[in-house]
């Protein structure tokens, strides 16, 4: 059987952590952050990543199959 092929796209927007879980970044932080578009405290809050939920791991995983460890 050939080996699965990593989804690039996929890869480039999730890392792996150390325990296992997926990290992503925040939606909305790409364009019209200031000029009162977003206020400052939603700046900061966009700034840090997130962790994907458990109802979407096992599609990400499937996505990215070679960044867990024992794969």
């Amino acid at each position: 059987m050939p080996k699965m092929k990593t989804k690039r796209a996929a890869a480039k927007r999730f890392k792996v952590t150390g325990k296992g879980r997926i990290r992503r970044a925040a939606a909305g932080k790409q364009h019209r952050m200031m000029r009162g578009d977003k206020n400052p405290a939603r700046r900061r809050r966009l700034r840090k990543n997130k962790m994907v939920q458990p109802c979407d791991f096992e599609n990400i995983r499937r996505l990215i199959p070679y960044m867990f460890k024992g794969a």
